[in-house]
């Protein structure tokens, strides 16, 4: 699990940002944690500064420097 203050890589779109919370969705029946990350770097230099909300699963951990 990711703690708030992580640096995360987005799988799919690339977005790397910084965890500031988390929620949990009932999806299908199953329970699932859906991270909020605020957006540091991202592929479209518009979405810098955005907070995107998508799956723990598309999320891994990225080194902060």
């Amino acid at each position: 699990m990711f703690n708030v203050g992580d640096y995360v890589l987005n799988q799919k779109s690339g977005n790397i940002g910084q965890v500031i919370g988390y929620r949990e969705q009932v999806i299908d029946n199953v329970c699932t944690t859906i991270l909020k990350v605020l957006v540091a770097q991202a592929e479209n230099p518009g979405k810098r500064g955005f907070v995107v909300e998508d799956l723990y699963s598309a999320w891994s951990r990225w080194p902060s420097v």
